[in-house]
């Protein structure tokens, strides 16, 4: 993917940001940069004091909120239990960046991003259980926080509304790849046909997943902060714990054929990919000893929610459909660089994983 960091005037960003912090900045290097460019400042105070936040790409979106509500939201959560950065400056000016960017506090800590395994430190048994309970414990928290806050913030959307949104996009993104994976439709009219009428209405982060959360440190799990508000409403709590499902991996879980995805595409690499996922799940340590089953996230959540996971399989399919959505998004920002995208074939497989479940074949 296309990323801008190369192109920053780090003096004349630094000078800004010492005017408006009034500390003195004294570095700024790239975190990240990719989906968002992540900058850490620092400071004659601290060396990591602040990340700056600033879009990449995908903010024209349906599903991406404009930065300044992400940046709202954030300010709302100050006022919450909920352990987040906190919000220290909105810019949006683009003349000293190229676009918006906010600053928020720095955490220490670390993520566990997309298919990778835990940190050394948390690869036994015990510490694998008590960092899904504490992922679960999170999520519960965020769906009990007071919706009022988030109103005029955050957009409400019912499941029949979060389905329509998604299939546009998809309608779009395709349009323009010329991409038309098989198991498409399929998922698309049964998602419309099964989204329940009635939902509960909480805060949704709506991307709640190991890779936006920070771990401490420490020999054992602790979560200090949840990252990456841009997807957040106001909506049906259980779209986030279908979402979290979603990478979770029981060991007794059916592995389907690739058969038609390597005749389909001849990219090695990619279907190789494909084949240690199918195998090991999108985060091959929920697989491993220690680590809770899927049922049992499920009735830790409903224990302290008092929110029943009802409509199981709608949740779920919604989830990986909704990540093809994402990553389709991602292969047509390729395609219109007029940049090599291997996206294809990974989409494909997580419309497969929702047609299964779907259908039933792949149990909770």
């Amino acid at each position: 993917m296309t990323t801008c960091g190369a192109n920053i005037d780090f003096a004349t960003l630094e000078s800004y940001l010492s005017a408006e912090l009034v500390e003195v900045v004294t570095g700024s290097e790239v975190l990240r940069d990719g989906l968002n460019l992540s900058l850490a400042i620092s400071t004659e105070r601290d060396t990591k004091a602040y990340v700056l936040r600033r879009p990449n790409m995908l903010r024209h979106t349906s599903y991406i909120n404009e930065l300044e509500q992400e940046y709202e939201v954030m300010q709302q959560l100050r006022e919450t239990t909920m352990r987040t950065p906190a919000p220290v400056l909105f810019c949006d000016d683009e003349s000293v960046l190229g676009d918006s960017f906010f600053v928020m506090t720095h955490l220490d800590g670390e993520a566990v991003p997309l298919g990778s395994d835990l940190p050394e430190r948390f690869r036994n048994a015990k510490s694998r259980e008590r960092l899904a309970n504490n992922l679960i414990d999170t999520l519960a928290e965020l769906h009990s926080l007071a919706v009022e806050p988030f109103e005029g913030v955050c957009e409400r959307k019912t499941p029949r509304e979060l389905v329509a949104r998604v299939t546009k996009q998809f309608d779009e993104a395709t349009s323009v790849t010329g991409h038309e994976p098989p198991e498409l439709q399929f998922v698309a009219k049964w998602l419309r046909r099964n989204a329940p009428s009635k939902a509960e209405t909480t805060l949704v982060h709506g991307d709640f997943r190991p890779g936006n959360v920070l771990f401490a440190e420490t020999d054992h799990p602790e979560i200090v902060g949840v990252l990456d508000w841009e997807t957040a409403t106001l909506g049906e709590p259980r779209t986030d714990l279908g979402y979290l499902l979603l990478r979770w991996r029981d060991r007794d879980d059916p592995t389907p054929s690739l058969d038609e995805l390597e005749a389909r595409y001849s990219n090695e690499d990619a279907i190789e990919q494909l084949r240690e996922r199918n195998e090991n799940g999108i985060s091959p340590f929920t697989a491993k000893s220690g680590s809770p089953s899927r049922r049992e996230l499920v009735a830790r959540y409903e224990d302290e929610t008092g929110i029943q996971f009802e409509n199981e399989r709608f949740y779920r399919a919604h989830a990986a459909f909704s990540l093809a959505v994402v990553w389709e998004d991602f292969h047509r920002e390729q395609i219109e660089a007029g940049e090599e995208s291997d996206w294809e074939p990974h989409i494909d497989y997580m419309l497969m994983i929702a047609e299964s479940i779907a259908r039933g074949e792949f149990p909770l």
